[in-house]
């Protein structure tokens, strides 16, 4: 393909590699550079990668007038700083998990890359994978009928992050998916945690329960934990007509569809309200195992190019920095209801 769109990713640490591998291996884009503090980084992806070129900090790569887009798989602490430069730069933007640290940043970013007319799109991999696209078909078709409640469990034993607490590392992930799936107003937010555990003079909230509550009446839950014995990746949805199990962590069935349910009935004779239970069959459709995260490079590529939006702008950014902030700041009213 002529014309190759040339990237740059800064960023090398856990997820940064993920990133590289996924670009790295696109027939209609060009990993050209990367960027990290750690020589040590920087030279296992020059073995890997031999045709990279290597710069020691985000913004010397951002200046280099040959690469057209950058990938910022840094601490959530420099998003705003090297989005903002990438962004005054006319290159397009991609960055990781959460956007930004404030709802403030994330907005700026948001109006800077309008003005510049550059895409901006977030890092939110499980939006891009199977399980959860077969999922949100089943729910714009209207098969799971109303939604009565979302409730999903994301946790494991580690991996302590040494500049986020448990609701900033995996908030983001059941934040976005939930978004992306209801459409549905936020009212309000309740978070209560707990820190048992002390890394020098911090104690970061290791476990974490989130209740939402929608406009209209929608209830979401979460549990978010760095201490339990057993990995466990599940979200619950209830349907009027059927209800979804989502496990993450079954290669197999990742997603199951239960016939299940009630039908609310008047005996008129007896003027009550009569509670009949539906149990049917439970079925588990063919989930598409492309990997979520080429969806992401891919997605992020193709909206380039064709100037179109992608899954994961900055505003589905922003929603969840909103939500975090908002379950921050209720974690420190000990899980008083906080208003969006």
């Amino acid at each position: 393909m002529k014309n190759k769109m040339k990237l740059g990713v800064i960023g090398c640490g856990y997820w940064g590699p993920n990133l590289i591998r996924n670009f790295a291996k696109l027939e209609i884009a060009e990993l050209v550079a990367i960027a990290d503090t750690d020589s040590r980084k920087r030279s296992s992806m020059k073995r890997l990668y031999p045709k990279l070129e290597l710069y020691s900090s985000g913004e010397d790569l951002i200046r280099q007038k040959n690469i057209d887009a950058v990938a910022i798989v840094t601490p959530v602490s420099t998003h705003y700083p090297l989005a903002k430069s990438a962004l005054k730069n006319g290159k397009h933007v991609l960055i990781d998990k959460p956007m930004t640290e404030t709802v403030e940043q994330a907005e700026a970013l948001i109006r800077l890359a309008r003005k510049r007319r550059l895409v901006l799109m977030v890092d939110h991999t499980f939006v891009y994978s199977g399980a959860v696209r077969k999922i949100r078909s089943l729910i714009q078709s209207g098969s799971l009928g109303d939604i009565y409640y979302y409730d999903s469990v994301r946790v494991n034993l580690g991996l302590f992050q040494h500049d986020v607490d448990v609701l900033w590392d995996l908030a983001p992930h059941d934040f976005s998916v939930m978004s992306s799936l209801l459409k549905k107003k936020v009212k309000e937010i309740s978070a209560i945690g707990s820190r048992p555990v002390r890394r020098g003079e911090w104690k970061p909230e290791s476990v974490v329960y989130i209740a939402i509550r929608f406009a209209d009446h929608t209830l979401a839950h979460f549990h978010l934990n760095w201490l339990s014995p057993v990995k466990v990746r599940r979200t619950l949805i209830g349907g009027s007509r059927k209800m979804v199990v989502y496990d993450h962590l079954d290669p197999d069935n990742q997603v199951k569809i239960f016939n299940k349910g009630i039908h609310v009935k008047t005996d008129k004779d007896r003027s009550k309200v009569l509670i009949q239970y539906r149990v049917g069959d439970m079925f588990a459709p063919k989930v598409d195992q492309t990997e979520a995260l080429e969806l992401v490079c891919r997605d992020f590529i193709k909206c380039i190019r064709n100037r179109k939006k992608p899954d994961a702008d900055g505003e589905a950014g922003l929603q969840v920095v909103r939500l975090l902030k908002a379950a921050e700041r209720s974690l420190r009213k000990n899980g008083e209801f906080v208003l969006l």
